[in-house]
């Protein structure tokens, strides 16, 4: 029976294997199919303007095509409307034209000056947005400020996207209506544009607050945060204070460069932030697959208060346990004091922070990371074994299979198949794990010249570069980095999955 058990745990661990390998393999073709990419690229390119070229016949057509009102559209958004007696939808449009109008070109300070040195918001912060200042306040003047030029510079981008797309619906609407009166329709009334978003356009009414507040509260910073990766922003120039400018490619070319900083260590705890990811997810993968089946045996009595028992990990907050566990494994904590009193150590070890090696405060960091990874795994196992098909299990066993082969060939494959969203999201989760390196070793132990330590993954780099030292143009070439990896790791398994290929079916 052992033997079985560990037949059975090699099968387990080569699915798991196969599953990174052909996570590498899509890597690897994604990589050797790149020049084919470029060489398709021509014919791309005639793709995407041939639908441009239809998109703007279709819009000379509705001019073309258009009544009075919908040409009027065109220059005066909401004339099309009022025109057709749509009078409420007209004044709405109407009202985004003159709002853009009066942001765009009247310029207001913005600061609670008005002096010639603030920072306007309109036409001139697209020309800042090239500049980034050119006043540096060294003639008894307020100095430009750059920060804000970028930022006001970005958001009047996305104003002007948001109007170029309310401009196109306006001459949309005012066309339908048009065509509607054409075929002896009568024009929706507001109130009955009003009633249809909450019947048949329901869904319009709950995605929109959504996309709003996705836009601005991650498109917009993530399109600022990558545009200062361009910039000289970095250690020692202080927003408001000092002006910053553009520098192309020159902080991700430093990347290459040994005689910078993030070009001698980024390669180093890339390398780590891979290796924890990986040790990390299947780890507590595989430990909770085992716990799972541990206590669902059918000999395992109390099974709900070894469940409630491991649970309880999960309830109590994160920092805390890990706060706890430095604690207990710390040079004067309890477990240094039992290894001594049985012999094991003649004198205190120190194991995260201060640890001798690198290799010692990793291994740490794996174990305690167990502890917390290792129940949920379970959790979610112990549901999907209560709900693997009862009728699956009675064909096998009316096909002869006995119990083991049924576990071997139905159990092991439905958990493997129905936890690779989740793990491929811990194995992404793993690479943005903050809290236990943060928490338990600081990045520690330290490498000299350097300010990522030896057990620093990308993200706690990225906390010390731009909270610590300033430096947030090459936090963000990092941050970046870390996007790209995380975004293909995740797209690139998942869509080579079975879980993907065959979401409707379990064989």
């Amino acid at each position: 029976m052992q033997r079985k058990s560990d037949n059975l745990l090699i099968k387990l661990l080569k699915k798991i294997g196969k599953l990174f390998i052909s996570f590498f393999k899509s890597i690897y073709k994604f990589i050797i199919s790149i020049p084919s990419r470029f060489r398709t690229l021509p014919s791309r390119f005639r793709t995407l303007g041939k639908n441009i070229v239809n998109n703007c016949k279709g819009f000379l057509e509705r001019f073309k095509d258009g009544d009075l009102g919908t040409k009027l559209s065109h220059l005066f958004m909401g004339a099309g409307n009022f025109y057709h007696k749509q009078f409420m939808k007209g004044l709405v449009f109407l009202a985004i034209q003159v709002g853009f109008l009066v942001i765009f070109f009247t310029n207001p300070e913005v600061g609670g000056t008005a002096t010639v040195n603030g920072t306007p918001i309109g036409y001139k912060s697209l020309m800042n947005l090239i500049t980034l200042g050119t006043d540096d306040g060294s003639g008894w003047g307020f100095a430009d400020n750059s920060m804000l030029m970028l930022l006001f510079g970005v958001l009047i981008i996305f104003m002007i996207i948001v109007f170029l797309f309310a401009w196109v619906t306006n001459i949309k609407s005012a066309y339908k209506v048009q065509k509607d009166i054409e075929k002896g329709k009568k024009p929706k009334k507001f109130k009955e544009d009003v009633a249809a978003l909450f019947d048949s356009r329901f869904h319009i009414l709950l995605i929109t607050p959504t996309i709003i507040g996705v836009t601005l509260f991650t498109i917009i910073p993530t399109v600022f945060m990558i545009l200062i990766a361009f910039t000289d922003y970095g250690q020692g120039v202080v927003a408001g204070s000092d002006l910053f400018s553009w520098v192309g490619f020159e902080n991700f070319l430093a990347i290459f460069e040994k005689s910078s900083e993030i070009g001698r260590r980024f390669f180093p705890v890339l390398g780590w932030t891979l290796i924890w990811a990986f040790f990390a997810t299947f780890s507590n993968y595989i430990g909770g697959i085992l716990l799972a089946l541990l206590i669902n045996k059918y000999d395992i009595r109390l099974k709900k208060v070894w469940r409630t028992i491991f649970v309880l990990t999960i309830a109590l907050p994160q920092f805390i346990t890990l706060l706890a566990a430095r604690s207990l494994i710390s040079t004067g904590g309890p477990f240094n004091q039992l290894l001594q009193d049985i012999g094991i150590l003649a004198r205190p070890m120190a194991f995260l922070a201060q640890a001798d090696s690198a290799t010692t405060a990793r291994i740490a960091v794996l174990v305690i990371n167990l502890w917390i990874g290792i129940p949920y795994t379970m959790l979610m196992t112990s549901g999907i074994l209560m709900n693997v098909p009862k009728d699956t299990y009675e064909a096998a066993q009316i096909d002869g299979a006995t119990k083991f082969q049924a576990f071997r060939y139905i159990t092991v494959p439905y958990i493997v198949f129905v936890t690779t969203p989740y793990l491929i999201t811990s194995f992404i989760g793993n690479i943005t794990s903050f809290n236990i390196i943060y928490l338990l070793t600081g990045g520690s132990p330290g490498v000299a010249g350097s300010q990522a330590g030896q057990t620093d993954l990308l993200v706690t780099w990225l906390f010390k570069l731009t909270i610590e030292q300033s430096d947030f143009n090459v936090g963000s070439v990092v941050a970046i980095f870390t996007f790209i990896i995380t975004a293909s790791a995740t797209l690139l398994t998942y869509r080579h999955s079975k879980s993907y290929k065959e979401e409707d079916t379990f064989q």
